[in-house]
């Protein structure tokens, strides 16, 4: 008999209870990562409701990604210092609370503390130890595992996407964050369901030798002690080592499409709900790109290859992110959103595996928290800064045209911080082509959605439909006013 059916017949993990612990670590992934991608579908409420320009919104959206991984050291010791369970239900109960006292914000500062530090912690405290524990319970079946868990993030986005849309459209964005709320609290759930491993003595010998690791992450994944006992050497582990640099400059890269596709295709002239479908599609090809990378590397002729796996996700990640810039219609935008989803759906199933790999299971708890950890500062700056970078291309576009101005009286436009290039229409009729570099003008305050069909209540082209869109902090608006 093998070691892997002496191993099997002993009852120890490589399934049973441990798909459960991977159905709670799929829902886990929908309530942290999935919710996590649809916080910019408030973005456009958040910026018309407190007047600020889309760079300083972004950073809501870079807090709660910097926090949850920035304290995933944090999850990781609790985790191992208390149990998964009680780090997954205190996180629930942190990231709702976190989203209820979001609804009831009276700044974007407000938001800051509530949706980004306090969800974002919440997150952190969730989503280290869930995907742990799948480590824990599973060997052959790991990467298939870990890709069905990650799945929830793809599917959530899928889901997640149009239905906060029509919240918000039903119950406006305070509505649409406090039944967010009550939806995150399923984390409490999730997390009573993740039982520790129970020690089995009923492995043999020959198993023990013949698979030494494995049964070493059944009986250390979850020790009290994992963290504070002398387990940081995996730290000077040269393939740990550019492993994570590797991490790092992905995730500088990988998170700006979830944040700016949707304000990027608006700003090529796609239409509002067909922008909203880009990000149902990332989700669902992203869900492929989870479950396929996970049953592929499980193969026996790939399993020692996850390291090239990995590889070529990343670099294919990153041509879709390259040639992005060149796609101006939503024809072409939606097959980036499925190559981009699939092998960003491979790179998030991949984390898990290579750096357990790398590391070994008993190190695999402590490793992810700095894996993640890792991810916090490029979460937090590359949104902003790919805002910045927005702002300065369409500044140097802008600077090669000239100014033409003929009669035009100083009543009849606003006068906005930025550029324009304007012209007469006849007939007494101002076409412009402003680029503004916040949402207000001086004197003027536009209210109403800014992404499309916009009207600009209280301007002096009061009644005019003016359409409007976004990318990066910069606000291009191409505005037909007849008086």
């Amino acid at each position: 008999m093998t070691p892997e059916k002496k191993r099997n017949e002993a009852g120890l993990p490589d399934g049973g209870w441990g798909w459960m612990i991977v159905a709670s670590c799929f829902l886990v992934t929908i309530c942290t990562r999935a919710v996590t991608r649809c916080i910019s579908i408030f973005f456009v409420e958040f910026q018309m409701h407190f007047g600020h320009d889309y760079a300083r919104t972004a950073w809501i959206h870079s807090l709660v990604d910097c926090n949850t991984m920035l304290f995933a050291p944090l999850g990781s010791l609790v985790g191992n210092k208390l149990s998964c369970r009680i780090a997954v239900i205190s996180g629930g109960f942190l990231a709702s609370a976190g989203l209820v006292t979001s609804s009831f914000a009276t700044s974007l500062e407000y938001l800051y503390l509530t949706l980004g530090v306090l969800t974002g912690v919440g997150f952190a405290l969730c989503y280290t130890p869930a995907i742990t524990m799948v480590g824990t319970y599973f060997c052959k079946r790991k990467a298939l595992a870990y890709g069905i868990a990650m799945s929830g993030s793809g599917i959530g986005t899928f889901l997640l996407a149009p239905a906060a849309q029509l919240l918000i459209e039903r119950y406006s964005w305070r509505g649409a964050l406090l039944i967010a709320g009550g939806f995150v609290a399923n984390l409490c759930v999730c997390g009573a369901l993740l039982r520790p491993v129970a020690p089995n003595g009923g492995l043999t010998t020959t198993a023990a030798s013949a698979d030494s690791e494995d049964a070493s992450e059944v009986r250390q994944g979850c020790d009290p002690c994992s963290w504070l006992r002398g387990e940081r050497g995996f730290l000077l582990r040269p393939r740990f080592v550019v492993l994570a640099a590797s991490f790092v400059l992905l995730a500088t890269g990988c998170s700006l499409p979830f944040v700016y596709l949707v304000p990027y295709a608006l700003d090529v002239g796609v239409s509002y709900q067909q922008a909203a479908l880009l990000m149902s599609i990332l989700g669902v090809i992203d869900i492929v790109g989870n479950l396929t990378f996970g049953w592929l590397t499980d193969r026996r002729c790939l399993r020692q290859h996850r390291g090239m796996c990995y590889m070529l996700a990343v670099a294919l990640e990153g041509l879709c992110c390259l040639v992005a810039p060149l796609l101006q219609s939503f024809g072409l935008l939606v097959p980036f959103a499925v190559l981009y989803g699939y092998f960003d759906g491979a790179y998030v199933t991949l984390i898990p595996v290579v750096t357990s790999d790398v590391v070994g299971p008993s190190h695999l708890s402590s490793a992810l928290g700095v894996v993640y950890f890792l991810h916090a500062f490029p979460y937090l700056f590359s949104p902003p800064v790919g805002g910045v970078f927005g702002l300065w291309s369409l500044g140097f576009r802008i600077g090669t045209f000239s100014w033409q101005e003929r009669e035009l009286e100083p009543w009849k436009f606003c006068i906005c911080k930025g550029s324009c290039v304007l012209r007469s229409c006849g007939q007494g009729c101002v076409s412009s082509d402003m680029v503004q570099t916040g949402s207000m003008c001086r004197g003027r305050v536009y209210k109403g959605s800014m992404w499309s069909d916009s009207v600009y209540k209280g301007s002096v082209c009061s009644g005019s439909v003016c359409k409007g869109s976004m990318w990066g902090g910069t606000v291009c608006i191409k505005a037909v006013c007849g008086w």
